[in-house]
């Protein structure tokens, strides 16, 4: 039986096609996996936990997940954007109210969640990459605990990624390095490399479905 693993998600996530110079980590998780598992990749740009839910996406997920299937969720990115109150959450409530619903709407269906805290962007400082989101990242792993969920910690691995690799080569890693003023999403290369991290948690974690290889 084929195991789907829905994804859920914002711009560093979501499938761009294959002549854009953008990626989300999403498009690239299938590599790193085995045959027996499908990626279903509903991730959108410009989404929170919040808006991502009343525009009916998540709906649309539960509708079609069954047993044995995976739901994995990054949110975080869109939470922050206190401009924007349409997706504005506050990190220790709304937004792990919003998370919760994922989760309870997943296991409801006899589907496994999975949290990912938001991925990294390139701020870069005094020598050290920094986290954009940490009350967010902080929330999430309280959800986890809270709720007995699975978590990977990918605003951990990409800033230890960074940090080993340095600023000259992570700066390949986002849009900024085709001469656009954005220091948020991801080149084929960077995407690619997010996945890999994402597929080491799926490793760190047990479960049965990335290669070997990774």
């Amino acid at each position: 039986m084929t195991i789907s693993i829905y994804l859920a998600g914002d711009s560093t996530v979501q499938n761009y096609q294959a002549d854009s110079p953008q990626g989300g980590w999403g498009e690239f998780l299938q590599s790193y996996l085995t045959g027996d598992v499908q990626v279903i990749n509903r991730a959108i740009g410009g989404r929170s936990s919040k808006t991502f839910v009343e525009e009916g996406r998540l709906a649309s997920i539960l509708d079609v997940i069954k047993k044995g299937d995976w739901l994995f969720v990054q949110m975080g990115h869109n939470d922050a954007s206190k401009d924007k109150p349409e997706r504005y959450t506050e990190p220790y409530t709304t937004y792990k109210q919003y998370l919760k619903m994922y989760v309870e709407g997943a296991r409801q269906k006899g589907a496994e969640p999975l949290l990912i805290t938001p991925v990294a962007r390139l701020h870069y400082k005094d020598g050290v990459f920094l986290n954009d989101f940490p009350d967010y990242c902080i929330a999430m792993k309280q959800v986890a605990d809270e709720e007995n969920v699975r978590l990977i910690d990918l605003m951990d691995k990409s800033l230890q990624h960074f940090a080993e690799k340095g600023y000259s080569e992570i700066f390949k890693y986002f849009m900024i390095s085709e001469n656009v003023n954005d220091y948020t999403h991801f080149t084929k290369k960077g995407a690619r490399k997010m996945a890999k991290l994402v597929s080491a948690g799926i490793q760190e974690l047990s479960l049965p479905f990335v290669k070997k290889t990774v």
